[in-house]
């Protein structure tokens, strides 16, 4: 399958590191011209340098802004009023104990994890209806599903991102624009290898993350961590023209931890 994306402008939030950045290399690659967010200048330029060393050519820019809040988003919308493609990416997680969640933190989980997807979406969805065409892919997660006691906070966020995933492609019934949720299982991303790692090289976070699958996710059929690249591969796809009939899904690259048929 050939993907061809030439011609339309992808915006993927929290793209300068891990599930972001893959996302947004696999759309540059398919030749989309692709806008980063990150909350710093300094991370944003230095995501840029190492997008176009990886796609020679790419048409790629970025925007600094902190898409926990409103204000970040009108930064953003003055800066890249168009999206024809939306990844809605940008999220935090932490382990916690549920009782030792405090208000200001089930506050923050949703304004990331929930309303910048909605503010994003209300933002450039009117530009795709006016061309009738669109991508709008929400990244939630297997823990949107199998919601984990230790992070239940976050969880709930995820399953607030099918919510409005699915109720958004309702809404849009009948168009050529699409909106979907994928599900990344356990990936190994920059912010997962520093937790299982702090400091460690790669292959000391990769193995102490796949013995932390087999231990508390034993329902992976994959049996360890996925890569960034691998979640990547899947959103790239539902952005392209090829998958004009999907729609309103909850797509997972779990590695099987879900343990159901549908």
């Amino acid at each position: 399958m050939n993907i061809v994306l030439s011609g339309k402008t992808a915006i993927v939030t929290g793209s300068t590191r891990g599930i972001g950045y893959a996302i947004a290399l696999g759309l540059a690659r398919a030749g989309a011209s692709v806008v980063i967010t990150g909350r710093k200048q300094e991370d944003v330029e230095q995501s840029l340098v190492k997008l176009r060393a990886a796609v020679p050519g790419a048409q790629v820019r970025g925007v600094a802004a902190d898409l926990g809040n409103a204000a970040g988003f009108e930064v953003l919308k003055a800066a890249e009023p168009h999206a024809d493609i939306l990844v809605n990416n940008v999220g935090v997680f932490n382990l916690q104990p549920f009782a030792e969640i405090p208000d200001e933190e089930w506050t923050r989980m949703f304004e990331v994890n929930v309303m910048s997807g909605v503010r994003a979406s209300r933002i450039y969805l009117p530009g795709m209806q006016q061309n009738n065409w669109g991508r709008i892919v929400f990244i939630s997660s297997e823990s949107g599903l199998n919601i984990p006691a230790d992070m239940i906070h976050y969880g709930f966020s995820k399953t607030g991102n099918l919510a409005v995933s699915r109720g958004l492609a309702k809404s849009l019934a009948g168009t050529g624009i699409t909106v979907n949720a994928v599900l990344p299982g356990p990936t190994l991303s920059e912010g997962v290898q520093q937790l299982v790692a702090p400091g460690g090289d790669l292959a000391t976070a990769e193995r102490i993350a796949n013995e932390f699958v087999k231990a508390h996710r034993s329902s992976s059929i994959l049996q360890r961590v996925a890569t960034p690249e691998e979640v990547a591969n899947m959103v790239v796809y539902v952005c392209s023209p090829q998958a004009s009939a999907t729609t309103g899904a909850a797509l997972r690259v779990d590695g099987g931890v879900v343990d159901t048929i549908a």
